[in-house]
């Protein structure tokens, strides 16, 4: 019968020893999330997968905050992040980065998400936006382009943390170290 692994059986990667390891060439734009918890969700999925940066945007909440620790549980203090105040700040300073950036977002010329094709050599920038409103216009029209999660069920929209964590996977899974 099968056993769940140990913590020490997992040989995760210690604050430190993640500070110093390669990381995935995207980064995570959070643009206006109103709820901490989806925050500190998005720091503990960046952890997960690598990501080489969060960037917080707008009414975004920063760490340390006591919401965002409850759910980010210590990725909040592994994963780098930088607190921008608008979204064109940010922008600018990805591009000055090299970053190619991709809103997720539903919009009339969006394309699949299986159908994206991260390039070698490549960085880039998803970002997510407000719970309600979604990605701000702005994003839209500067980002190369915007990637829609395909779905079939009733809803027209996942949680912005679990869209984060398919984001994310679908990238690593589609790239190598």
């Amino acid at each position: 019968m099968p056993q769940k692994l140990s913590l020490d059986e997992l040989n995760r990667l210690d604050v430190s020893a993640y500070k110093s390891a390669e990381k995935f060439p995207f980064v995570f734009v959070l643009d206006d999330i109103r709820s901490m918890n989806n925050i500190g969700s998005a720091f503990r999925t960046a952890d997960a997968f690598r990501c080489a940066h969060v960037y917080l945007v707008g009414i975004t909440a920063q760490p340390p905050h006591r919401e965002i620790s409850k759910t980010a549980l210590g990725a909040d203090e592994s994963v780098d992040w930088t607190y921008f105040e608008s979204a064109e700040a940010c922008h600018e300073a990805l591009k000055a980065m090299g970053y190619i950036v991709y809103c997720i977002e539903q919009v009339d010329q969006s394309i699949s998400l299986h159908d994206f094709k991260p390039e070698a050599g490549s960085k880039y920038a998803f970002v997510f936006g407000n719970e309600v409103f979604g990605v701000n216009d702005y994003w839209i029209e500067a980002a190369a382009g915007s990637i829609e999660i395909p779905q079939f069920g009733t809803k027209h929209s996942l949680n912005v943390s679990v869209t984060m964590g398919v984001v994310a996977w679908d990238f690593v899974s589609k790239s190598q170290l």
